[in-house]
């Protein structure tokens, strides 16, 4: 036995007869295959990427969304607390709250959080959640003529409907 490493006779390449040849037309249909199939792919990528980044932006924008849930409920509390120094008529505390009340819509305003307008709107049950229903003249039925508790949307989606009463017609006595 020698040390050499046996060399294989068979070849590497597969055999002639599995290879196109030499016919163009064969060889010319193979490449435009290849290279329709490469387009496809590189579309399908680049789709993909658009996509990706389509979706990493929108979880980048609505991340708040719990965050801000959590101060909209400190918010209403801050809002009774405006409501109570004003029925109590202290003037000056009143001034100060809402001042920081402003600052506080400001700062939720920067990041795409704004109260949803319910009053005098048309009810929209993607905007409102109806608690009662009051008789109402002087509206058209389905009008909004109370607010209960504000609405708020992030940019198009909406973060907490507003609780509403709308209108109905009065019945005839």
């Amino acid at each position: 036995m020698s040390d050499q490493p046996q060399t294989s006779t068979d070849p590497i390449d597969p055999p002639a007869a599995d290879l196109p040849g030499d016919d163009p037309t064969q060889v010319a249909r193979q490449r435009d295959d290849y290279f329709e199939q490469l387009q496809r792919t590189r579309a399908e990528f680049v789709n993909y990427q658009r996509r990706a980044k389509a979706q990493a932006d929108a979880d980048r924008v609505y991340m708040v969304v719990p965050l801000a849930t959590d101060i909209l409920a400190v918010l209403d509390n801050f809002e009774r607390a405006n409501d109570a120094a004003r029925a109590a008529g202290a003037t000056q505390i009143v001034e100060g709250l809402e001042l920081v009340h402003r600052q506080l819509l400001a700062a939720l305003g920067k990041h795409g959080i704004e109260p949803l307008v319910a009053l005098g709107q048309p009810f929209d049950p993607n905007e409102h959640e109806a608690l009662v229903q009051q008789p109402d003249a002087f509206h058209p039925e389905g009008t909004v003529v109370a607010e209960l508790g504000k609405g708020y949307k992030l940019r198009d989606r909406i973060l907490r409907p507003a609780q509403v009463a709308v209108s109905v017609q009065p019945e005839p006595s």
